[in-house]
């Protein structure tokens, strides 16, 4: 059975960090890219950054760049986003999610496996 836990979500100020972490269990952690997707109510989930199974492919949305970051352990079966200088507009659920590809998808519908969320919000 394959799980996804994330943790690390929180009520912050705007400016602080954050660093979420998702750990994986149930299948071959290096066989799938790990992104990490966040969804406000009323909107479609998206793309928060990306990270292939292996080597340096990275994705950031654009409005991210600079601020956040996204890691993984392969050892721990781990995924990271560390979030700084954060704005009331990141305020969202976020997901960590698996899909069996080298290469980062941006579309949700491509990944197998989500985590059950973590809430993020940033107060101005």
């Amino acid at each position: 059975q394959v799980q996804l836990v994330e943790s690390g979500g929180g009520l912050v100020q705007a400016g602080d960090s954050l660093r979420l972490s998702c750990t994986a269990s149930g299948l071959t952690f290096t066989s799938y890219a790990m992104s990490w997707f966040r969804q406000v109510p009323g909107k479609d989930r998206e793309i928060v950054a990306g990270i292939g199974s292996s080597g340096p492919n990275i994705y950031y949305r654009n409005s991210v760049k600079g601020r956040f970051t996204i890691s993984r352990d392969n050892d721990k079966k781990t995924v990271y986003l560390q979030m700084n200088s954060l704005e009331p507009e990141d305020t969202a659920v976020y997901y960590c999610a698996a899909d069996l590809s080298r290469v980062i998808t941006l579309s949700p519908r491509a990944y197998q496996y989500w985590g059950q969320g973590t809430q993020v919000t940033v107060s101005s």
